[in-house]
């Protein structure tokens, strides 16, 4: 799941990486808004000094505050006596019916498949696909013009100011850039309708076409902007007041230095009908919330990375440090296996203590998927955290269970809301702390009540969880929650049922490293799934080393752990319970050690042997 539609306005204090920076570099970021456009007039005037004229452009992420800074960039020339002209890129998109229609074959209106309209296919078409090529043309010849005989300064800003046949013209280039969690709340605020669009939409609909189409464009301009050095300056834009500005050789330089250290995301919160409170109660979140049922704690296209240096905390799209310094984090051969994308999602999913189960649904391979221009199919694990009495989880069919049964049940429960006995279909296990569901596409699954589960799983990037049966229940606006039997029919693995999820899928600990008071043990690991999911046990310390493939490291079982390099004590996290971290491809040797009492467990997932192969 890549979709985050309804995020709680959190941002967690605790999950933050002090890195230690060049001082020097430190110097050249800028602290808030007011200091990064004075800094900038700084720039302009020294730029004037040497030529009559000076073009900046000011492009950005999606509901980036593009305007805000626009205009304390243009008071601090008032203030300095230099003339300005300003050009929105507003006009150059196409109108919205002529967008509308030129999107139809990737946002779908059938509402017999899909019927809130959550799916889509991945826009791969460009930022200048959305525009008017005469209106592109046109501004073009005015920047040209200005750039051989204007005076003074011109502004041009707005989203796509810096596509090829404007940018060449800029003397200047900034992008003000956006974590995805604030880019959602701002639409959810009433902040965007997306690109081009002038016509009111439901929110659920404007976050459908930017999943699909806007983020997309977005994205991946940022990322060719960055790594080819085709801006000037790197804004964090998420708080309109505090923008902090970096010079693009700052944010490279920093990012260098990031990666020389385990790293932790910072993760995002989520209500929802089945919601739990184990997480709520262990990280201390906002009383307001009515329940978490879900952790994004590493859902690379959603969630963001902060890090503090001395006093000051900079906050990055997660997906952006990737695109940045993808090769080094995750290793050559992961980037290149998976295009650049960070190639495994992980987060929590809690429903400790609460009202019912998650909905019994399934993903689908990828043959079902790639006609959506994603990059393979969805596969997925649970690994039990925490469980309580009852807690269950579903995973295949019966062996006697007749699925075609069980298919037309859940329509009818879907068009006629007709409820009815899962648990006569679906097989299901009860729940042990340390155990690990392995979920390939096409498995019928869901978490039961009463426990929280580590969820790892395959890259997507849209939203392909088909839900087959949701108990007849409401969300938290009130409405049914909707049904996919139409696609869940059709991914659906028939075969998969008790004795082969038995012998497959629930998997008995296989020891595979062994050292002085620790055990290293495979707890999920098949051929249909491109990761391994491993198990590390110790009182005091173990030692490893990442070279070509990345860890991810969750404690799972104690207090408190220091993740340390053996080679620079000094690149270190100290891991508290259920923080999950990155030790990046390259980081070499390192140790964990057990800063609590006890034995603890480290869940450990890397990539398999021979992934690039699959």
């Amino acid at each position: 799941m890549s979709f985050m539609f309804n995020p709680y306005p959190y941002d967690d204090p605790n999950a933050v990486n002090h890195i230690c920076f060049d001082p020097e570099l430190k110097k050249t970021v800028s602290a808030d808004s007011l200091a990064s456009a004075k800094r900038l007039t700084a720039r302009i005037l020294e730029q004037l000094s040497r030529s009559p004229r000076c073009i900046v452009a000011l492009d950005g992420y999606i509901t980036a505050p593009i305007l805000q800074f626009k205009g304390l960039l243009s008071l601090q020339l008032a203030q300095n006596g230099i003339s300005f002209e300003e050009i929105s890129t507003q006009q150059l998109f196409l109108d919205s019916d002529t967008l509308y229609e030129n999107f139809l074959p990737y946002l779908p209106e059938d509402k017999s498949t899909d019927p809130v309209l959550l799916y889509g296919s991945r826009y791969e078409g460009g930022y200048e696909s959305l525009m008017k090529a005469d209106e592109i043309e046109k501004l073009s010849s005015e920047l040209k013009s200005f750039s051989e005989s204007g005076k003074g300064v011109l502004i041009l800003y707005g989203y796509g100011s810096l596509i090829d046949t404007l940018r060449r013209y800029c003397t200047l280039k900034l992008f003000i850039d956006m974590t995805q969690k604030r880019t959602i709340l701002n639409i959810r605020q009433g902040m965007f309708t997306n690109l081009g669009s002038t016509k009111p939409m439901p929110v659920n609909q404007i976050l459908r076409r930017s999943y699909y189409i806007d983020f997309e464009v977005v994205a991946e301009f940022r990322g060719k902007l960055i790594c080819n050095g085709q801006i000037d300056y790197y804004i964090a834009g998420d708080n309109p007041d505090k923008m902090k500005m970096l010079p693009l050789t700052t944010m490279k330089a920093l990012f260098e230095t990031m990666i020389g250290y385990p790293l932790r995301c910072r993760p995002v919160y989520l209500e929802g009908v089945w919601g739990g409170f184990y997480v709520k109660r262990l990280r201390n979140l906002p009383e307001e919330m009515k329940n978490c049922a879900w952790v994004f704690d590493l859902i690379p296209m959603e969630v963001s990375i902060a890090a503090d240096i001395e006093t000051m905390e900079l906050e990055f799209p997660f997906y952006c440090f990737v695109q940045v310094i993808g090769p080094k984090l995750m290793g050559k051969k992961p980037a290149e296996k998976f295009n650049g994308y960070f190639p495994i999602r992980f987060n929590y999913d809690d429903t400790f203590h609460s009202s019912g189960n998650m909905s019994i649904q399934v993903h689908p391979n990828g043959d079902y998927i790639k006609g959506n221009n994603e990059l393979g199919r969805q596969d997925e694990s649970y690994y039990m955290v925490v469980t309580g009495q009852e807690a269950k989880t579903y995973c295949g069919f019966h062996e006697d269970a007749d699925v075609e049964e069980f298919i037309e049940k859940a329509r009818r429960a879907e068009i006629y809301g007709e409820g009815f006995d899962h648990d006569k279909y679906v097989y299901s296990e009860p729940s042990v702390a340390g155990q690990q569901f392995l979920i390939p596409a096409g498995t019928i699954h869901a978490s039961g009540r009463n426990q929280v589960i580590l969820e790892i799983g395959s890259l997507t990037i849209g939203s392909y969880t088909y839900k087959m049966y949701d108990y007849m229940r409401k969300d938290l606006d009130g409405n049914l929650r909707p049904i996919h039997t139409f696609h869940g029919d059709k991914v659906l693995r028939r075969d998969f049922k008790e004795s082969w999820v038995k012998a497959n899928l629930i998997q008995k600990p296989r020891v595979i490293r062994e050292g002085t008071g620790f055990e290293e043990t495979i707890v999920g690991q098949h051929d249909l799934i491109y990761f391994s999911l491993r198990n590390v046990r110790f009182f005091e310390k173990y030692e490893d080393e990442t070279t070509d493939r990345f860890h991810v490291l969750v404690l799972v079982e104690g207090e408190k752990c220091l993740i340390r390099s053996l080679t620079n004590p000094d690149r270190c996290f100290e891991q508290n319970y259920l923080d999950m971290v990155i030790v990046p491809a390259g980081f070499g040797p390192y140790e964990v050690i057990n800063k609590g009492v006890g034995k603890v467990t480290i869940h450990k997932t890397l990539l398999k042997e021979g992934f690039e192969n699959e």
